[in-house]
């Protein structure tokens, strides 16, 4: 983000100089200082003007400040399929995009900073989703690409999940309630989390009540009054834990039911597809033997 200060004329208020303008006092300006705010594109400009009863000449002070635009979700949306051009079959596809939409609106949260929890979530949610993908290579490939296209790294994803999974199936009930008292690298993310969520600086979504949940299913502490302390201690409702983790179950038994009408219907059209070819290979058997039939009269 840049910022400059600078000294403007009332009568250009468009112009910044690096000097101080003198200007005519105005009867319709208050004696104190009053503060505008001017948008002009994706910039903010702060003017602030300041006057003196006693004084007929007044000093205009003019600070600008400017930051880059965050990316729209069609960009997002487009950077994934510049990065795999290949067909995705629509059972996948449509939940794969609503879930990148989900994602996109997550990150680009003014509270929103990244950690391993909610890396976990969502390399869980992706996993149960792709899993019964017809290819091991595309199923990467795609992980790749959507991540990227939300300008992030995949293998920090991936890296980060992996670590929170091996620190979890060490734990126990007690050990995970118990994180603020312990010593480590992700006892102090927990820690962190914790203490941003005490302020109000903690953007909590669904993918992290994922991860949340898969901590305690690897560390054997599924018992709902476990989920109840841990969030407790982190700070965090478990009421919108718990919504969002029937969302996701609920999201999973579609996702199931969904895969098993797909592949009857694969099987259904490899067996038409047999079906023909054999019906084909008949056909010309016959003619075949017609033909012999034929000749030999």
């Amino acid at each position: 983000m840049a910022s400059l200060t600078s000294s403007l004329s009332f009568s250009a208020l468009s112009q910044c100089s690096d000097k101080k303008a003198v200007v005519p006092s105005s009867r319709s300006l208050a004696s104190n200082s009053d503060w505008f705010r001017i948008r002009a594109g994706f910039s903010c400009h702060y003017v602030g003007f300041r006057a003196s009863n006693s004084s007929s000449r007044m000093v205009v002070h003019c600070m600008s400040s400017t930051a880059e635009a965050p990316p729209t979700v069609a960009d997002t949306k487009l950077n994934f399929l510049k990065a795999y051009k290949r067909p995705i079959p629509s059972v996948y596809n449509t939940v794969l995009q609503e879930l990148l939409v989900q994602h996109h609106l997550m990150k680009y949260k003014r509270t929103f900073r990244y950690d391993p929890v909610f890396a976990l979530g969502f390399v869980t949610v992706y996993d149960q989703l792709m899993d019964g993908y017809p290819s091991d290579e595309d199923r990467a490939a795609i992980f790749q690409s959507y991540i990227k296209a939300l300008n992030e790294e995949p293998e920090q994803y991936r890296i980060d999940s992996q670590k929170l999974e091996e620190w979890a199936r060490a734990q126990n009930a007690s050990s995970l309630i118990e994180f603020s008292s312990k010593e480590g690298e992700v006892e102090g993310t927990l820690k962190d989390i914790s203490e941003r969520a005490s302020h109000g600086n903690f953007s909590y979504s669904r993918f992290f009540a994922v991860g949340l949940f898969r901590i305690l299913e690897l560390a054997n502490a599924t018992e709902p009054t476990i989920l109840e302390k841990l969030c407790s201690a982190l700070n965090i409702n478990k009421r919108s834990v718990d919504r969002d983790l029937d969302v996701y179950r609920n999201l999973l038994s579609k996702l199931v039911q969904a895969k098993e009408l797909l592949k009857e219907y694969v099987e259904r059209e490899k067996k038409k597809r047999e079906e023909r070819t054999e019906s084909k290979a008949n056909e010309a058997i016959t003619k075949c033997l017609g033909d012999y039939e034929y000749a030999g009269q």
